[in-house]
């Protein structure tokens, strides 16, 4: 890997180095592969006489002068990215001229043309280490300094970087009124300048460039002080863009956020910009914060896109202070960025915003996420050990982001909400502009609460595994509880035993009535509910915790650990608990302690202690009773995940045959136009089989067979359209008809899926040579990755177990990090769910010894294939 700077390097260079500013100017009026990059960068040295690196990649050195003297270009190695400096001087100006390369993986300046009006539109993306593909630059979060960008482009575009403009261009526009100027005009024809930034890491600069549309608005605050704002897009996409939607998010926040951070946003305005082709959800870039433009929904969503697009933009306003205002000093620390902004942002989405309900997502789909990571055998403690780039590329993970947030959760509850807030607001005032370590945030949480926190760091942040915590009691004659334990366990590869804030509520059936539980359809039933009785809430620690509080008490139909979510933890079910849920889910009163109970019936799923087949019956009869959109809908993946992996094949059939005449039924009684119809109808999409099924989605396409309501938009029928290829039904004249009629970007990784995903050989064939040979742009590589891994085609793909083995090593090595890591995860064979791809495996790591990274990705594949083959050997037993 290109650049893989290692921690020690780091090290050691901050401790040699004190960066004060950057200069870089850009000319991206050069031509379609290269842009000029120039860079004065001045620094001091603690060592004068000492020698270092600078980074910069994949670049031509035209020249490089350090203090006045020349430097060789020919010393500059072009494959490790570096340029060597010797004989640094106590105070240094070093300027590089050079010709940097336009990406198409999404890393570094990515390039995009847009194919509806052949636009040319340009953005960075630098994190964890790529701003050195755009600038030469010591990348590395300690190194902080200004940055001042000075930008040559075609008159007609727009250019963003993390500050407004000082000048643009004669003629050109800028939303955001230049400093010192009543216009934006300038002597200089296409040039545009910006005042230095304050004190940043390379990795949350940022530019964006090209004729995006731009909506302006602004949030005032109560002493009158504004905040400039702008939502940008792509011109193409512009008639889609909810501009006043998206700046209604970022009011709440920012008015949320300053307050209970009781600091202003720290910089001058506040741009989010959607672009194409980005490898991520969002980037925290300062002021300049970019998107998956997916977020620009082209077709009807549900409402859970809405809310999970309001937690992405909170998500990367946390940013602004937690990791971009104070950074951490090294990717060790990362979870000390995405744990923090996660928490958060689904805290301010509960409290200042439409979606009360953001923590029943939470722990419905990110502790899911979360479980999932966290029982792979590459599981690691939240605060990791981060040796290198190549490391931390693969360390943007479940455990970082939903587990570390669910730590967070937990802390709050131990040291208490005013004490946690209080002790952020003192971080921040202690920290502004620096660089921290974990240590930093516990001193200052210790100071604000009183508590000693050394233990609970060490139990939850410096440890990795998930516990699991399971009720045991007796009963008498009476059904009164004459004992009750929480009991504890750990997996023994990781035996820690950790101390758990947690309630535990017990819940009884109440008599069934008119308020019966509304159904998702839009129904209700006179059916009764199940209604918490009464909760405690008390400290699990050790093994066995008895519950004194309970004796006495009568056993109700529902006992619930961990009501109200408040520690990380797995979650089973009493026999007597989980006879009521499996008679009646739905008919739970409250969406959290809902969503937990469906999130342990599919973790006994995935752990093999519930067959499959009673999993998907056990979804099939209670999604009724389920009122929250997101819920439902991850349901749904989960369900079709489960006949599609874990489901015993003898059963597959059969299981995909319920699933989708439940859905078809689920979607016929639907509310008309409403989430769910649409939602069980996107579902039903992709579960058809049946020449019945199929023929109602035929009908859905051509008009012919159309639900009261539904609206069959652009996204809809390609979804109908890549299950009718799937099975069979349509071919590439379809496709390519159906690309005419959607002649953009989006529709043309919608085609290069279904083309990739039509049942033969020789279509599997084309689609890995074309992602093997590595000339996709990443959009459309991925979109052909997802349509060649079709799970209901995993017996095209065993020819390619050894194509695979065959090829990622040289992949691993060529390619750059985010486009080696896609192909490694995506590609593995984890649809061949057979033994043998765990042997061949096993073998390929003994016999190659790949990088850690890559190692790390083949055993999570090989431990998907291994939970897979035990979930079907359950569900066969149950047969």
């Amino acid at each position: 890997m290109a650049g893989n700077l290692t921690r020690d390097e780091a090290r050691e260079r901050a401790r040699l180095l004190t960066v004060d500013s950057y200069t870089v100017e850009l000319d991206l009026t050069t031509g379609e592969e290269r842009f000029g990059s120039t860079t004065v960068i001045r620094f001091g040295s603690t060592e004068p006489g000492a020698s270092t690196f600078v980074d910069l990649h994949g670049a031509v050195v035209r020249e490089a002068t350090l203090n006045g003297s020349a430097l060789d270009p020919a010393t500059y190695d072009a494959e490790k990215g570096r340029l060597p400096l010797p004989s640094l001087a106590e105070s240094n100006e070093l300027r590089v001229v050079a010709d940097c390369t336009y990406s198409r993986s999404g890393e570094g300046l990515h390039r995009f043309v847009d194919p509806v009006d052949q636009s040319v539109y340009l953005y960075s993306q630098f994190e964890t280490a790529d701003a050195h593909r755009m600038y030469t630059c010591f990348d590395q979060p300690d190194l902080k300094a200004t940055f001042e960008f000075v930008v040559t482009a075609p008159e007609d575009w727009q250019v963003v970087t993390n500050e407004g403009p000082d000048s643009a261009p004669r003629g050109g526009t800028t939303p955001h009124t230049p400093r010192g100027a009543s216009g934006a005009d300038s002597t200089e024809n296409g040039v545009w300048r910006f005042p230095p930034t304050p004190r940043i890491s390379t990795y949350i600069t940022a530019l964006i460039a090209g004729p995006y549309h731009v909506v302006t608005d602004e949030f005032r605050r109560p002493d009158g002080t504004v905040i400039p704002l702008g939502v940008y897009c792509r011109a193409s996409l512009a008639e889609h863009l909810d501009a006043d939607a998206i700046v209604d998010v970022t009011r709440q926040g920012f008015t949320y956020f300053e307050e209970v951070f009781d600091r202003p946003y720290p910089f001058t305005k506040y741009d989010q910009l959607f672009v194409p082709e980005f490898n991520a959800g969002a980037m925290e870039n300062a002021g300049a914060v970019t998107f998956l433009e997916d977020y620009v929904f082209r077709s009807r969503v549900t409402d859970a896109a809405y809310e999970r697009r309001a937690e992405t933009i909170l998500h990367e306003m946390a940013h602004m202070w937690f990791g971009d205002l104070v950074t951490m000093r090294w990717w060790d620390d990362l979870w000390l960025n995405e744990s923090f902004a996660t928490y958060m942002s689904v805290l301010c989405q509960a409290e200042a915003t439409k979606w009360k309900g953001s923590w029943i997502t939470f722990a419905n789909l990110m502790k899911g996420w979360a479980y999932r990571q966290d029982q792979l055998p590459s599981t690691h403690p939240i605060s990791a050990d981060i040796p290198d780039i190549q490391a931390v590329e693969v360390n943007f993970d479940g455990i970082t982001y939903a587990k570390g947030a669910s730590v967070l959760k937990q802390l709050v509850a131990y040291v208490g909400r005013d004490n946690f807030l209080e002790g952020v607001r003192r971080y921040f005032r202690r920290h502004a502009w620096g660089n921290t370590v974990l240590a930093d945030l516990l001193d200052a949480l210790e100071e604000t609460s009183g508590r000693d926190l050394a233990s609970w760091s060490k139990e939850w942040l410096e440890t990795a595994g998930v516990n699991t915590l399971r009720p045991s009691y007796e009963v008498n004659g009476d059904g009164e509880f004459t004992s009750f334990t929480v009991l504890q366990e750990a997996k023994a590869d990781y035996p820690t035993l950790r101390s758990h804030r947690v309630a535990i509520g017990l819940y009884d059936r109440t008599a069934g009535g008119p308020e019966a539980v509304a159904g998702g359809s839009g129904g209700s039933s006179p059916r009764s509910k199940l209604v918490r009785r009464e909760r405690i809430e008390l400290d699990i620690v050790g093994a066995r915790t008895e519950v004194k509080e309970l004796i006495g008490k009568k056993r109700p139909d529902l006992v619930l650990v961990n009501d109200d979510d408040l520690t990380y933890a797995k979650i089973r079910l009493d026999d007597h608990s989980q006879r009521t849920l499996i008679s009646g889910i739905g008919d739970i009163k409250d969406g959290l302690p809902r969503a937990l109970c469906w999130s342990a019936a599919w973790d006994m799923t995935r752990d093999a202690e519930m067959a499959t087949r009673d999993y998907v019956k056990l979804v099939i009869s209670g999604i009724r009773g389920v009122t929250d959109i997101s819920v439902a809908q991850t349901l749904l993946r989960q369900t079709r995940t489960a006949i599609q992996q874990y489901a015993d094949p003898a059963w597959r059939a059969e299981g995909q045959r319920l699933l989708a005449d439940a859905l078809y039924e689920l979607a016929t009684e639907a509310e008309a136009a409403s989430d769910f119809q649409l939602a069980y109808v996107q579902a039903f999409a992709g579960s058809a089989t049946t020449d019945r099924h199929l023929n109602v989605l035929a009908g859905m396409l051509d008009g012919s067979e159309v639900p009261a309501g539904l609206k069959v938009d652009t996204e809809l029928r390609w979804t109908l359209l890549r299950r009718l290829v799937v099975t069979g039904r349509a071919a590439e004249a379809e496709i390519d008809a159906e690309l005419e009629r959607d002649p953009t970007a989006a529709g043309e990784r919608h085609a290069a899926s279904c083309r990739a995903s039509i049942p033969t050989a020789e279509a599997k064939a084309a689609a890995w040579e074309a992602v093997t040979g590595g000339k996709l742009p990443n959009a459309v590589f991925r979109a052909t990755m997802g349509g060649f891994v079709e799970p209901d085609q995993a017996e095209l793909l065993v020819p390619y177990v050894d194509r695979y083995f065959a090829e990622v090593g040289r992949i691993w090595k060529e390619w750059s990090g985010d486009m080696s890591q896609t192909f490694a995860e995506v590609a593995y064979p984890f649809l061949v769910v057979e033994q043998s791809t765990i042997d061949r495996t096993e073998a390929y790591i003994a016999e190659h010894a790949p990088p850690a990274a890559l190692a790390r990705l083949l055993s999570e594949g090989r431990d998907g294939v291994a939970r897979a083959l035990r979930a079907r050997a359950k569900d066969a037993a149950s047969a």
